[in-house]
């Protein structure tokens, strides 16, 4: 599932730029799949940060996520010709889903149920200790 779209993508660096960056072949038209692999690459991403947080795919996108997924995009579609304000906005994407990741920024949506023990699952049980350093202590 990717978390942004095309629109999302143009609304924020506009289709001029988008165009330039994948019309590979010079022909003035994008070229098919170069913008649904760099949202594909690019939200796996950032499934990387949520996944130990978040059950995934999430119910919904939320609005933090268009936005860190198109600036990855963007710095995925720049290839090694990324300037410096696009590495910057990719430098605070991976900072922010970082932040996710440890817990210090929540998304607001609801974080996956802890797993309930079963019945069904094997209890063991042994018996006291029989050694321990102070029964061995006189050896």
């Amino acid at each position: 599932m990717a978390y942004a779209t095309r629109a999302d993508y143009v609304s924020r660096f506009g289709a001029d730029e988008l165009l330039q960056l994948t019309d590979r072949d010079r022909d003035d038209v994008e070229d098919a799949g170069v913008l649904d692999q760099a949202f594909a690459d690019a939200s796996a991403e950032i499934d990387s940060y949520l996944q130990s947080r978040y059950a995934l795919p999430l119910p919904s996108v939320p609005a933090a996520l268009v936005r860190v997924c198109c600036d990855i995009t963007r710095y995925r579609l720049f290839n090694d010709r990324a300037i410096d304000e696009v590495r910057n906005r990719y430098t605070d994407a991976v900072k922010y889903l970082t932040s996710i990741a440890n817990g210090v920024v929540q998304l607001g949506l609801a974080a996956p149920a802890a797993a309930s023990v079963q019945a069904d699952l094997p209890i063991v049980s042994s018996a006291d200790r029989v050694f321990s350093a102070d029964s061995l202590s006189d050896y």
